[in-house]
């Protein structure tokens, strides 16, 4: 077993155990329960498990609101879909280029936003500025599709496989179920680390955490680089299960809502939050859309997000902390001293 899922579960009592391993368990006997289309729902699933929990890690523990994350996201899945059309290098090889630039991106706004002391909302809206100021360039850019689209051409039969994450479904279940059970290990493991108490320390209270000597600077500049790697590789595993990219998706403020959105539904700072809200969320779009076309006959824009919100209210208005923190309570699975 990897010395860190070890440390993570010794930190658990044994129903805690249980019941973390035989929801592994479960997700990964999963595809010979499932049909072709509810592969696909929990592939969305473990995707926004994913990017929730890189969310999560900036806003939950480090307590920096960003909403344009799609950022890197889009530009995982960009550079990545790039260098794959254009030079041929394997989208795994190719990942490590995106994600450099998806760091360096996040870097420069952590920069211009802690070195200059913006933070709250004016932090905020400076993510969503460097997000619209992507979808415009790449919106521009002939050399990467334009408004047309990026392409990622399909592969013979023969040469399709893990490597060039050309596969079926099936692939792309296990590909985003490690994906997901990879971020919440790292999530945990940074969580119970000095510089996860760093991050709690400078979400509670700034001014006390500066007179503790810590560097705030470079703990809030590590959320946003951690946070900003893990979206990235998301970034490009999702590029190739679509096998298309379009600026005014990759880089909408809307994507970043949706990502927002399953973290705070489930339980903000809370390592099964962002888990939980996943598997909320993303099935209840898919039967949002589906209902709205047998009953308008098309998609309705913006219905899932309409749903949402009311959902976030009505949790908000039951249990402000989240769905997971009441529902682990009642499981008997939160820590002993909040049961």
């Amino acid at each position: 077993m990897h010395p860190t899922l070890h440390r993570l579960l010794g930190q658990l009592d044994r129903r805690q155990r249980l019941a973390f391993l035989g929801l592994v368990g479960a997700l990964i006997l999963g595809p010979a329960f499932l049909d072709r289309y509810l592969m696909s729902i929990m592939i969305l699933v473990f995707w926004y498990a994913a990017v929730g929990q890189a969310w999560n890690i900036m806003m939950g523990f480090c307590g920096q609101l960003s909403l344009g994350h799609c950022l890197y996201s889009g530009i995982g899945g960009y550079v990545a879909a790039l260098l794959w059309v254009n030079y041929g290098i394997p989208p795994w090889l190719a990942a490590v280029p995106a994600m450099g630039i998806a760091c360096a991106c996040g870097i420069v706004i952590g920069w211009l936003a802690f070195r200059y002391d913006i933070g709250g909302v004016y932090f905020a809206l400076l993510t969503i500025a460097f997000a619209e100021m992507a979808r415009i360039a790449f919106d521009n850019w002939a050399g990467g599709g334009g408004a047309a689209g990026l392409f990622i051409p399909l592969i013979p039969a023969a040469d399709a496989g893990l490597w060039t994450l050309s596969g079926g479904p099936l692939q792309f279940y296990y590909l985003m179920l490690g994906l997901a059970i990879t971020s919440f290990v790292a999530a945990a493991a940074l969580r119970a680390s000095r510089l996860g108490h760093e991050w709690l320390a400078i979400r509670e209270e700034p001014e006390a955490a500066r007179a503790l000597g810590i560097d705030i600077y470079r703990a809030k500049l590590a959320a946003i680089i951690v946070s900003a790697a893990i979206t990235s590789l998301a970034g490009v595993f999702y590029a190739f299960y679509q096998r298309n990219l379009f600026p005014s998706d990759a880089f909408d403020v809307s994507r970043s809502i949706i990502m927002i959105m399953g973290p705070i539904v489930g339980g903000l700072g809370t390592l099964m939050g962002p888990v939980i809200g996943a598997l909320i969320l993303t099935p209840l779009g898919q039967i949002l859309i589906a209902l709205t076309e047998r009953l308008v006959g098309h998609a309705v824009p913006g219905a899932s997000l309409l749903a949402y919100g009311a959902l976030l209210m009505v949790i908000i208005s039951t249990n402000a902390n989240g769905v997971w923190p009441g529902l682990s309570r009642r499981l008997g699975l939160a820590p002993r001293a909040l049961r």
